[in-house]
């Protein structure tokens, strides 16, 4: 599609459902940094790795240990490793190039999300929110967890040590509500009071705490991928975008330097009032008629949409908002519900995993604006009588011509300054895996298929190729077997249709019988009676010859 000729007042958000992947049943997606490889999880336990760019599998990652269902997959900084957990408590960590397993932890709860530490390029360290216990992080080298605390008592020094007793808390534990900020020193926890705590995972230590209007319980929490806003979905229905108000690098020490400044006796009055300095709720998105719940809510690949999906069973909706709280669009797709929702990095593209395991790929629908190559042009939409003007085509004067740009031609144009990457870092210590070689399969069972079907036509060959064999194969069968239509070999095993042969192939056929009898003719009566025999049978078999065929 060229750029100039698309309307630059239609939305930069999908419209329609250009395709769809399917392999398996598929249950949860994510991009890589660029939006060039996506990585789904299966419900067999596989991951399989699309090449966005030509829709095709690129990798299947599969695990000989892990047959239970992908519950999140998570890319690395540079896109050379993929974090999978599993419904059987697995992490699994992959080298995307070779393929193979870098390492399996199993923990004592079934892992539903799990991410990657954003800030290295060769992580360690993940972050993994159980199913029935507090977010965790996981030291993928050794195999060592630690429980982040997810509950500030009233009265403590903010240091809460992890808890593994069920009966200590009656709330419940929320679920996936806990990410790491963009820079990766910090961790954002949204616990089942309707709080956002800000926790340091490297010394378990809370921070900041942000409470949320309604003390609804947190059921997500994502970054945007500039890490300037952060989104959270409570069960209240409401989606909240707050702004991040630390700076993206060194987040911790500006923390600390915030506690430092705040005088306060009570130590959960301190953290709220440094967490009113680090997030500002900025909007606020629900459905007011219908009060739905919402699922796998997040940010498009620049931070100007939000999307989440109707957690409604039986409907696979989409509700797209721009970031000043406006609703944009609603995209309707097949009576399936969602399952996972991602937002190409890049391009305005939302992919979709519905319930029966297909990916959903939605773009926008563009309509061209020729109006761009003449500000004059006007479309029409039926034709029109056009009446020339008298002085239309008279040659224009030099002096009325356009002038010339007073552009310098003599300048040096500058072919060397690289412009800035919006995906660099300063520390680009590893190269970035974009695409993956393609490796062809070849299709062995058709190959064998080929081979054995090849070999039976050679056989077929072999034992109907001359008159002779025939004759060999024959000796014993009644005459009516021998003129029916269908003819067994040998072996008995096939049954092949006997064709008539036409007058030149008969001719054919009289010729090689006659060859090889020829240096019989020592014993003249001899060759010719047993030349006879066989004219007699090949006449019974549809050959026919003269009697006389063995005097020239």
């Amino acid at each position: 599609m060229n750029a100039p000729i698309i309307d630059p007042l239609q939305g930069d958000f999908p419209e329609v459902i250009e395709e769809y992947l399917e392999h398996g049943v598929m249950k949860c997606i994510a991009f890589n940094r660029r939006g060039t490889l996506l990585a789904a999880g299966c419900s067999d336990g596989s991951c399989v790795i699309w090449d966005f760019e030509t829709r095709g599998i690129a990798k299947e990652l599969r695990d000989r240990d892990c047959t239970a269902a992908i519950t999140s997959v998570c890319w690395s900084k540079y896109g050379h490793r993929i974090l999978v957990s599993a419904a059987d408590k697995s992490l699994t960590l992959w080298d995307v190039v070779s393929g193979e397993k870098v390492t399996r932890i199993v923990l004592q709860q079934t892992p539903l999300q799990a991410r990657l530490h954003p800030g290295s390029s060769i992580p360690s360290v993940c972050l993994a929110c159980p199913l029935s216990s507090a977010p965790m992080i996981v030291d993928l080298s050794t195999g060592s967890t630690t429980a982040l605390p997810v509950i500030v008592p009233d009265m403590g020094n903010g240091v809460t040590p992890p808890s593994r007793n069920k009966n200590s808390d009656t709330t419940p534990f929320t679920l996936t509500a806990a990410c790491f900020n963009k820079n990766g020193d910090l961790v954002y926890v949204g616990n089942s009071k309707g709080e956002i705590l800000i926790i340091d995972h490297n010394n378990v230590k809370v921070l900041a705490i942000i409470p949320i209007s309604g003390g609804a319980v947190i059921k997500n929490i994502v970054f945007s991928r500039n890490g300037q806003y952060l989104l959270t979905n409570s069960n209240d229905r409401i989606i909240r975008i707050y702004e991040n108000l630390l700076p993206l690098k060194d987040g911790l020490k500006a923390l600390d330097d915030l506690n430092e400044t705040i005088e306060e006796e009570d130590t959960v009055e301190k953290m709220k009032a440094v967490g009113s300095k680090c997030l500002v709720l900025f909007r606020e998105f629900q459905d007011l008629i219908t009060k739905m719940h919402w699922k796998a809510p997040c940010f498009s690949g620049d931070g100007e949409w939000v999307i989440a999906a109707s957690a409604s069973k039986g409907e696979h909706k989409i509700y797209i908002w721009d970031r000043v709280g406006h609703l944009v669009k609603i995209l309707e797709g097949p009576k399936e519900a969602v399952f996972d929702l991602a937002w190409h990095p890049v391009h305005p593209i939302i992919v979709s995993v519905s319930l029966t395991g297909l990916v959903y790929i939605w773009a926008k629908d563009y309509t061209e604006n020729w109006s761009a190559f003449a500000p004059d042009f006007k479309e029409l939409e039926e034709n029109e009588e056009y009446v020339e003007q008298e002085d239309e085509f008279d040659l224009v004067p030099e002096t009325e011509k356009v002038k010339e740009s007073d552009v310098n031609e003599d300048d040096e144009v500058d072919i060397v300054t690289v412009d800035k990457d919006p995906f660099s870092d300063s520390d680009m210590s590893q190269e970035e895996l974009c695409f993956l070689p393609a490796i062809p399969c070849p299709d062995v069972p058709e190959q064998q298929d080929k081979c054995v079907g090849s070999s039976s036509k050679l056989i077929d060959s072999n034992h109907s190729g001359s008159p002779l064999s025939e004759e060999n194969g024959q000796n014993g069968q009644a005459a009516n077997n021998a003129s029916s239509p269908l003819e067994e070999d040998t072996g008995g095993t096939r049954l092949k249709r006997k064709r008539k042969p036409s007058e030149k192939g008969l001719e054919l056929q009289a010729e090689k019988v006659r060859k090889p009898l020829k240096p019989l003719k020592s014993s003249g009566r001899l060759s010719k009676t047993k030349n006879k025999s066989v004219v007699d049978q090949d006449y019974g078999n549809g050959v026919y010859a003269d009697d006389g065929s063995d005097d020239y």
